[in-house]
């Protein structure tokens, strides 16, 4: 490459660097990527079981001391919501505050001794309702929804805090890892478990009592999306199942719609699709049809392998 296609060359790469920087982005702080949202993850849930979740590295060395996890994990947070928030004034001193993000990591980090306690009790139902669990630490230490369950608790009380993406790419880095997807804004009460776990869905307006138990495959979505007269979605309004206390759905159900009601105590079986509310202790099924099969040929009437069957007389 002579000098001239060189300086034409640097010259474009140059105005291509001008027009993309227009918008300031480069000024902002970077949004966390998803290993780092991941070992976030593993922080929190070290310091909820440190027994049964592994801690996460710190410049390559565990940390020995519980005072050090909570520290590195407090700071770690801050930088985390100071990357996440809206940056309406790139560049300015207002946006370089990082004070209210260290309080509302405080505040979230004073959470978690309650955060745990529901946890527990989602143990000890999965522990209840599966008599393939032999303990509360085999279901704590490798249960695929018990992980989606406690990611969507801790991403749920961020939420909550009016923390902005986190929350999401907590759910998601979960979604990724089990399949099961939860939306933090949903509403899930205590005793709760998801069982298997591979394909569940759980919308933004979901509201879940106590003591449910859901099964692979289950969806609680929404029928439809309304729209204003220019036809732009309408945000904010209820649009997922409420699911009450007690309820059991099992695999591949689909439940739809933001005033579908399941009422209290029932059951809902598999692969049914629901778009109506159903009352209190009820049972709703697919429609099943029964057919007998051909009776079995005796093992000597059989014909070899190879063989293609009786041949006729004479034939």
């Amino acid at each position: 490459m002579d000098n001239v296609s060189r300086d034409a060359l640097l010259s474009d790469l140059a105005a291509i660097t001008a027009r993309l920087s227009a918008d300031d982005a480069h000024v902002l702080d970077p949004l966390p990527d998803r290993q780092g949202v991941g070992r976030l993850v593993a922080r929190l849930g070290h310091l909820l079981f440190p027994r049964h979740l592994p801690a996460a590295p710190v410049d390559g060395h565990l940390l020995a001391a519980p005072f050090w996890d909570v520290a590195e994990t407090f700071w770690d947070l801050t930088r985390m919501l100071h990357a996440v928030r809206p940056h309406e004034c790139p560049g300015s001193a207002a946006c370089g505050e990082i004070r209210g993000e260290a309080e509302r990591a405080l505040r979230f980090l004073n959470a978690l001794p309650e955060i745990r306690e529901e946890l527990r009790s989602d143990a000890d139902a999965a522990y209840r309702g599966d008599p393939a669990a032999h303990s509360r630490d085999e279901i704590i230490a490798t249960y695929p929804g018990f992980l989606a369950v406690l990611v969507y608790r801790l991403a749920h009380v961020l939420d909550g805090l009016g923390v902005e993406l986190l929350p999401r790419m907590m759910t998601e880095w979960a979604h990724g890892r089990t399949g099961i997807d939860i939306h933090p804004a949903a509403r899930i009460g205590p005793r709760f478990f998801i069982d298997h776990g591979t394909g569940v869905v759980i919308g933004e307006t979901t509201v879940i009592g106590a003591g449910v138990t859901l099964y692979q495959g289950v969806t609680l979505g929404a029928l439809n999306f309304p729209r204003d007269g220019c036809g732009n979605i309408v945000r904010g309004q209820k649009r997922h199942p409420t699911i009450e206390d007690g309820v059991v759905i099992y695999a591949e159900a689909t439940i739809l719609g933001g005033d579908t009601v399941v009422g209290a105590y029932s059951e809902i079986g598999g692969n049914v699709w629901l778009t109506h509310g159903v009352p209190a202790q009820s049972r709703v099924v697919a429609p099943a049809r029964l057919e007998l099969k051909e009776p079995r040929p005796a093992a000597e009437d059989r014909p070899a392998p190879g063989d293609d069957g009786p041949r006729k007389q004479g034939k």
